[in-house]
């Protein structure tokens, strides 16, 4: 019985890692749209950094 389970656990493991592999390289391969990248700067801000701080210039919160 041991054995059954063990080579039930090894199916099984090795079956999701594949599935798991075979969405993953699916999804990789998707390019956003013009429309889709926009909505995305818009709504998480564009890939650019933060502006450097400047001399003097306390961290706080702009409330």
């Amino acid at each position: 019985m041991n054995r059954a389970n063990a080579l039930l656990l090894v199916t099984l493991s090795l079956s999701m890692a594949a599935i798991t592999l075979n969405v993953t390289s699916r999804d990789s391969g998707k390019l956003l749209t013009d429309e889709q990248r926009s909505a995305q700067e818009r709504f998480f801000g564009s890939g650019s950094g933060l502006p450097p701080i400047k001399d003097a210039q306390e961290m706080r919160p702009r409330w």
